[in-house]
């Protein structure tokens, strides 16, 4: 079951990825804080290492992924309009949560996004 999917804006591309509010309980406990690191295996078995954090001031919590990102980014080719979908998985025989990110390419068909390719380890 998807914890969250997105479609890649601009900010999310150059500086970091804004996780939408709603999803923020489906991210690792902060335990009080303002930041936590956390990590997630793509298709191809990599473990990546992103820091999820929080405004310290205002209302919403708006949380974003900072550290880790933009190499992911790079690493995966991402362009606007791809898309990412973080799952989180429970362990059950060490009671723990697994996350998983996967990667979806943007097909456009005469200039019309077609759909979405997810792109998969040789």
């Amino acid at each position: 079951m998807a914890t969250f999917s997105k479609v890649l804006r601009p900010t999310d591309i150059y500086k970091r990825l804004s996780v939408p509010a709603k999803y923020l309980k489906s991210l690792p406990s902060f335990e009080g804080g303002y930041a936590v690191v956390f990590q997630a295996v793509d298709d191809d078995g990599h473990v990546w290492t992103f820091k999820c954090s929080v405004r310290k001031k205002g209302r919403y919590p708006k949380p974003v992924l900072g550290k880790g990102w933009l190499a992911f980014v790079a690493s995966k080719n991402l362009k606007v309009g791809d898309k990412v979908t973080f799952f989180e998985e429970k362990n059950k025989s060490a009671a723990t949560h697994v996350y998983r990110v996967q990667v979806a390419k943007e097909v456009r068909v005469f200039g019309a996004v077609f759909g979405y390719a997810l792109i998969v380890a040789p």
